[in-house]
């Protein structure tokens, strides 16, 4: 077995007790591998050990591992920043965008993405904690933008998205509440699945809390060599 393939048995393994410990069933959090800075190499390896679903900060950075291995059916993710001038890219190429936080945004994506492919899976990014150097719109903002962005016709709305300061694990519960006020107000509740939060570092506080979309990056693939990337 090799080391990615180690690696990621590893988590799994992290994930399921964390579940048994919140008393959740196992397969109620996905994991998505964080592939950032990773050469499409480590992806082709990682997707040979059974991992499907691939998220990337940088647009460039994504488009070129999405072409380096279009042979492979990967779940695209990106959740980075959504920049207005880069919409177009993200609409066409990716699965999921998780870092919306704009109507605009939203409207963007919607009018490109072709009405041929699926809707595009979309999750709110929320500021839980009100950091001032993180992205996302505000918690009290989310209600409005729901029943905005669930009006366009080429997304698929599914959840949020929340990033919340180091070793502070009420976010993650506040971001459950909040997710689960908004689906009992959603007008397509059925839609409304997708809890994105918890990291290497906080992935067991993040399941207790009720997460159903881990993204992990450093124990899947070490430490990062970081650049500068568009």
């Amino acid at each position: 077995m090799n080391s990615l393939s180690q690696s990621r048995n590893q988590v799994l393994q992290q994930i399921e007790q964390a579940c048994q410990h919140a008393q959740r069933a196992p397969d109620s959090v996905q994991l998505l591998a964080v592939s950032k800075t990773q050469p499409s190499e480590a992806l082709r390896e990682m997707y040979q050990a059974g991992q499907r679903q691939f998220a990337e900060n940088y647009l460039q950075e994504g488009l070129d591992k999405i072409e380096n291995l279009h042979d492979l059916e990967i779940e695209w993710h990106f959740i980075g920043h959504v920049q207005r001038n880069k919409t177009k890219h993200l609409a066409e190429k990716f699965a999921w965008v998780q870092g919306v936080d704009r109507l605009i945004i939203a409207e963007r994506l919607s009018a490109q993405r072709d009405a041929t492919q699926a809707p595009l899976n979309i999750c709110l990014q929320v500021n839980i904690d009100h950091q001032d150097s993180k992205d996302g719109c505000q918690p009290e903002e989310v209600a409005a933008l729901v029943e905005a962005i669930s009006l366009l016709p080429q997304l698929k709305l599914r959840g949020l998205m929340v990033i919340p300061a180091p070793n502070h694990p009420q976010a993650f519960m506040d971001a459950k509440q909040l997710f689960t006020t908004v689906k009992a107000a959603h007008a397509h509740p059925e839609d409304w699945d997708t809890l994105s939060m918890g990291m290497s570092g906080d992935l067991n506080d993040a399941i207790a809390a009720g997460s159903s979309m881990v993204r992990v990056g450093t124990a899947l693939f070490g430490a990062r060599a970081y650049s500068d990337k568009a």
